[in-house]
């Protein structure tokens, strides 16, 4: 009974209510982050899944069907080298780690490039690390860039650049994309964030998901903490920690399934994967 009275406490289980209001903060959206982690877009042994990458790369345009500016952000360089490289998993060595970003990130770009060209979208490449959030001429560049981009009609999509960077060595490293996509969503002012990942949504104790949540606060004792893959860094512990900050910052946030068609539904108005809305403190 007790767990009962946290959950009617910290999110709404159903009611047309919360499907109604969410569906509101949808029409509003024009400018939309979305991240995808590697297991979403990756087969188990990291090698890029192409029925995936299709299905996410129609979704983002159904999302710039209904006029919406999005910025993507993709995981999944890594997991690609270490497949390309025959390693048994992520490497735990630096060195390593950017030797199969390097091989990894040309396979996806490659990828997206091709599904997105055959819907006449063009994108660019944009590789960042925690140094070009630090000041704010390096910020203000990032931000300035992604502007041009997106009032361009290109689709920036962005990763964090581990062929260069040493975060990981300082545990500064963003935490598979989650950190970075919250980083970018409040850098330029976006609306949304939308976070992709292999389960439905937030789920409670029970496995079951929780469509909306309105009061972050104890949230952590409902949910089951997600385990990391072997090929990611992330988690739903990773995911938790970037909505709380977007939502702080006032950007509407979704934990969604990435391995279903979802960003469709999103762009019709429908209510899919967990809902966080920029009020949710």
């Amino acid at each position: 009974m007790a767990g009962e009275a946290v959950v009617r406490r910290v999110c709404i289980v159903a009611g047309g209510a919360a499907i109604r209001r969410q569906k509101r903060m949808r029409d509003n959206f024009r400018r939309v982050v979305v991240k995808v982690g590697t297991h979403a877009i990756a087969n188990r042994s990291g090698r890029p899944d192409r029925a995936a990458l299709r299905r996410i790369v129609e979704g983002l345009c159904s999302l710039r069907d209904a006029g919406c500016e999005v910025v993507f952000v993709s995981s999944g360089a890594v997991a690609a080298g270490v497949e390309a490289l025959g390693l048994p998993a992520r490497p735990t060595a630096i060195s390593d780690v950017q030797m199969c970003a390097a091989v990894g990130q040309a396979r996806f770009i490659c990828e997206y490039e091709r599904l997105f060209a055959e819907r006449g979208v063009k994108i660019g490449q944009v590789l960042l690390t925690h140094a070009d959030f630090e000041g704010r001429r390096s910020s203000g560049n990032v931000r300035n860039s992604l502007d041009h981009l997106v009032k361009a009609g290109i689709v920036p999509v962005v990763n964090e650049n581990d062929v260069v960077s040493d975060d990981e060595i300082r545990g500064n490293a963003f935490g598979d994309n989650d950190w970075l996509s919250f980083l970018i969503a409040k850098l330029i002012k976006a609306d949304a964030l939308v976070l992709l990942t292999t389960v439905d949504g937030l789920l409670d104790s029970n496995g079951r998901r929780i469509p909306e949540v309105v009061d972050l606060r104890g949230v952590a004792r409902l949910v089951r903490a997600g385990e990391k893959g072997r090929l990611s860094k992330g988690g739903m512990d990773s995911k938790l920690k970037a909505v709380k900050a977007a939502v702080a910052a006032g950007i509407d946030t979704f934990i969604a399934n990435g391995r279903r068609a979802v960003l469709p539904q999103l762009a019709a108005g429908r209510a899919v994967g967990t809902y966080f809305p920029g009020s949710a403190l």
